[in-house]
């Protein structure tokens, strides 16, 4: 029988074991009197959504940081990531022509889980830096140290970016005008911008056009607002769990951390800990699917995640790299398929595209990202299902993390504005123009 702390029963990967217990559950209990950040009416709005993708009548657009950090959390940030989703969202709308459901990687995603339990420097041995939820990026033994005050400062910030983005979102900024402006900004910014032109011109035309007709921000409150949820991995459990209520109107359990919370591809095993949280709560859930993920294993997880088939509850992430999608994927949409689940499919083609560079700077590569993007859409078109959605770390900021793009970032230039304090993100100009290609990609073959 399930439980809010069922959990603690089976076998959890990737939580750390902190020194002072007792301080870890004083910690707790005053998460659990703190408010929730997101409301059960919002959980249900993001899932009704979720169900429109699953049918192929909508699209998900899921982006943002790779983990939040505690030191770079300001309000620029937060509004330049949320700008850049939005400008995304109107891209791929315009594109395909589908309602875009738009999920930020942000208000949470503080918790990673890493390849080594210890980073070795110069002799020196610490445990990894698993986030600033659980310990600091410095290679300090006081700061690798899991430290249970970490999770309050996690609320307080995801709540700040809540409190922010939901003013975004319904104050003005999330005007179409506005958003649509800044496309054109960005189509106009250098001679390469101007092959995304066109689509850029076709938006704008299309407001024209609204406008003379009368319909306007002004009188369409649809115009000038903006649906937005939040998301991130499901990782750090004590504090998922005291986030998570009982909904006074329903009498039904939500994680209230996230609107969408995902299980990992390193903790999605099948007597996780992971799994057995996230099976009690009415969230959606997200899956990471990576090459080690069998086609009999994830029906099984459907079985326990979704057992009734609830449309809307389960997102695919496939992560696989643009060398392998074709190996993996099509057995897990034929099995999926053959079993007549209803999920909805979407690609990270960030994970699985990771290298080092000559430097042994961490990146990923714009054309390898592309390609995995392609691969995927062509490969549910042979398979006849529908590549639902894309999943992205990216951020608002012009960094250089990523090689390739319009704006030419080569090797050499990682070095100038790195600074991820995990895996290496799209920047703005890079993420605006993958929507561009996306839709185009998504149109050309028939979504």
């Amino acid at each position: 029988m399930w439980k809010i702390n069922s959990w603690r029963n089976y076998r959890a990967k990737h939580i750390p074991k902190y020194p002072d217990t007792n301080h870890l559950l004083e910690v707790e209990k005053t998460l659990k009197s703190f408010p929730p950040l997101v409301f059960a009416g919002e959980v249900r709005s993001l899932k009704r959504s979720l169900a429109a993708v699953t049918e192929g009548r909508g699209f998900l657009l899921q982006g943002g940081d790779c983990a939040e950090s505690f030191t770079e959390f300001n309000a620029d940030n937060i509004r330049d990531t949320f700008r850049v989703i939005l400008q995304m969202a109107v891209i791929l709308t315009s594109g395909i022509n589908l309602p875009v459901v738009k999920v930020g990687r942000m208000a949470g995603q503080f918790a990673k889980p890493r390849s080594n339990s210890v980073e070795k420097i110069n002799g020196v041995e610490l445990p990894s830096y698993n986030g600033d939820i659980i310990n600091g990026i410095q290679f300090k033994e006081r700061e690798r140290r899991p430290d249970p005050d970490r999770l309050l400062k996690a609320y307080s910030q995801a709540a700040s970016t809540l409190n922010l983005v939901r003013a975004f979102a319904d104050g003005g900024y999330a005007d179409l005008r506005h958003v649509n402006s800044w496309n054109m900004g960005f189509v106009k910014s250098g001679p390469q911008g101007e092959r995304y032109r066109y689509l850029a011109n076709q938006i704008q035309d299309s407001l024209n056009f609204m406008d003379a007709l009368g319909i306007n921000s002004s009188n369409t409150p649809q115009l000038r607002r903006a649906s937005y949820f939040t998301s991130h991995e499901s990782l750090l459990l004590p504090y998922e769990e005291a986030l998570t209520r009982v909904d006074s109107t329903s009498g039904n359990i939500y994680n209230t951390s996230a609107h969408f919370v995902w299980i990992g591809d390193r903790t999605r095993f099948l007597d996780s800990a992971h799994v057995e949280f996230c099976r009690g709560i009415q969230n959606p859930i997200g899956i990471k699917c990576g090459p080690s993920l069998r086609p009999d294993d994830l029906i099984k997880l459907l079985d326990i995640l979704n057992p009734k088939d609830e449309a809307g509850r389960i997102t695919l992430i496939t992560r696989y790299g643009y060398e392998k999608v074709k190996k993996y994927l099509p057995k897990l949409i034929g099995k999926v398929q053959k079993e007549g689940r209803s999920v909805i499919w979407s690609c990270d083609p960030m994970h699985g595209n990771t290298i080092k560079s000559s430097k042994g700077i961490k990146t990923r590569i714009f054309d390898k990202i592309l390609s995995e993007v392609k691969e995927n859409i062509l490969i549910h078109k042979a398979e006849g299902s529908y590549p639902g959605g894309i999943h992205l770390e990216m951020t608002g900021q012009n960094v250089t993390e990523c090689i390739g793009g319009l704006d030419e970032i080569s090797e050499e230039d990682l070095s100038d504005r790195y600074h991820t304090h995990c895996d290496p993100r799209l920047n703005a100009n890079q993420a605006i123009e993958l929507a561009f290609l996306i839709a185009d990609e998504l149109k050309k073959n028939g979504h």
